[in-house]
């Protein structure tokens, strides 16, 4: 019994010694197959970053050699993007309205639709109150120009802003062009045959025969062109709607399919190509068109500037009864949305780098001077108004209103906001003037903003 007892413990003991092995060498495995893993996985997670990095690093340095050489492929791209993206309110027609004692109400407030259509500038009644009534325009052939034997190109490389298309205005004649006699003479732009802004013969028929005018223009490859929309069937017989170009901006558009026809136009828009343009600063040559509709259109009674940023959207016959007939006006601009005062808008325009501190300082200490006072409002009005809307009839005491603002332009800074409030102020007969609120503006134009820079004339 003892001997069977004892086989039966020994058979047994065998037996767990079996599994014991089996089951070590299984554990051994599987250490062995994370050891391989882990050996596989080490380098992997070292250098992940360097498996992204360089394939990224060699397509970029693919794409920017590509475009190195075709420096063209990115302009055209550009393009393409424009003309598949065009601005998110362009031809929008709905009206812009404000809370007025918890009722909303349009803020351009125009007649019906079968009124605009009867419109006519011809019954408007002429006022003959104002103490100007003739305004002589100086030129080469009434005084010596300063250096008037050099070359437009010459002047250009100069550190002057006076040249032969402005004359050179002194600061007697600048006081004097701010006497409000019967009689006045004053520079204007225009003074010499060889001052440049040159028009063909036949843009300059065409623009004589224009009664009513809607006006923009984009120098230096600027902005787009956009169509005018919201007119009266009135309108499209009595209104010219011209648009001024230099040969870079003809290129420009160009590249995004915008060519002038034969006819000389661009849907309602004749395009006016302007060569020899007489400042190597854009935004100086775009004063000319701005403030000296007047002189480049002889014959007009009225005329509305809109900055080449927006789009007309309104009816030019209604514009001009809503905020001149209407208010008994000559001259109608936007009030400045942001700020009142010629003072506190100088201190916003070197802030924004929109024109060199000493330049501002220098304007602005002859203003001090001039004993231009800090007030907010002249005769009841916003001093400080924003330009991209001008609306005015083309009366002697207007003309040499927008003389004088352009001669100041010239002589300071470019930023049109703080010469004005100086030339209202000095002019002081002209109370005949709707400062409009901001919104009125917003109502008159789709704004776009500026699509691009432009380019400077090379000297």
């Amino acid at each position: 019994m003892v001997h069977n007892s004892n086989s039966n413990s020994n058979s047994v003991s065998i037996g767990v010694s079996d599994e014991k092995s089996e089951e070590v060498g299984r554990m051994r495995i599987r250490a062995r197959c994370k050891r391989k893993k882990r050996l596989v996985r080490k380098p992997l997670l070292r250098c992940w970053m360097l498996l992204v990095i360089i394939p990224a690093t060699a397509f970029l340095l693919f794409e920017s050699t590509r475009i190195a050489r075709n420096p063209a492929l990115n302009t055209n791209t550009h393009s393409l993007h424009l003309r598949k993206q065009p601005p998110t309110n362009l031809n929008r027609l709905d009206p812009t309205t404000h809370l007025v004692g918890g009722v909303r109400e349009r803020c351009l407030k125009l007649l019906p639709p079968e009124k605009l259509e009867h419109l006519d500038i011809s019954v408007v009644e002429e006022s003959s109150s104002f103490p100007v009534g003739e305004v002589l325009y100086m030129s080469e052939n009434d005084e010596s120009f300063v250096g008037g034997n050099v070359t437009l190109f010459q002047l250009r490389t100069e550190d002057t802003r006076f040249n032969l298309f402005t004359g050179n205005q002194t600061f007697e004649q600048r006081d004097k062009s701010f006497e409000e006699k019967e009689t006045m003479m004053v520079h204007c732009g225009f003074y010499s045959v060889n001052g440049g802004f040159k028009i063909s013969d036949e843009d300059k028929s065409f623009m004589k025969g224009c009664k009513v005018v809607v006006s923009t223009c984009a120098f230096g490859g600027g902005d787009d062109l956009y169509q005018p929309i919201g007119m009266s069937k009135a309108s499209l017989k009595e209104v010219c709607y011209v648009a001024f170009w230099d040969e870079i901006t003809v290129k420009a558009q160009e590249l995004v399919e915008r060519q002038i026809g034969e006819n000389g136009f661009i849907g309602k828009w004749r395009v006016v190509v302007v060569r020899d343009l007489p400042f190597a600063d854009q935004r100086l040559n775009g004063k000319i068109p701005k403030m000296l509709s007047h002189r480049l259109f002889p014959q007009a009674k009225y005329s509305i500037w809109v900055d080449s940023k927006s789009q007309f959207r309104r009816d030019p016959l209604g514009v001009l009864e809503a905020l001149l007939w209407r208010t008994n006006s000559i001259l109608a601009l936007s009030e400045h949305g942001a700020r009142s005062s010629v003072y506190d808008e100088a201190k916003a325009v070197v802030k924004k780098n929109k024109a060199k501190p000493e330049e501002v300082e220098v304007q602005l200490n002859q203003y001090r001077k001039d004993g231009l006072p800090e007030n907010k409002r002249f005769n009841g009005k916003k001093a400080l108004c924003e330009a991209s809307v001008i609306v005015r009839k083309h009366t002697p005491l207007t003309n040499l209103l927008m003389c004088v603002w352009f001669n100041e332009v010239v002589r300071f800074t470019s930023r049109d906001q703080l010469s004005f409030p100086y030339v209202l102020w000095q002019l002081k007969a002209f109370k005949n003037i709707n400062t409009f609120p901001v919104c009125t503006r917003k109502d008159l134009v789709n704004s776009m903003g500026h699509i691009r820079k432009a380019k400077p004339l090379q000297s």
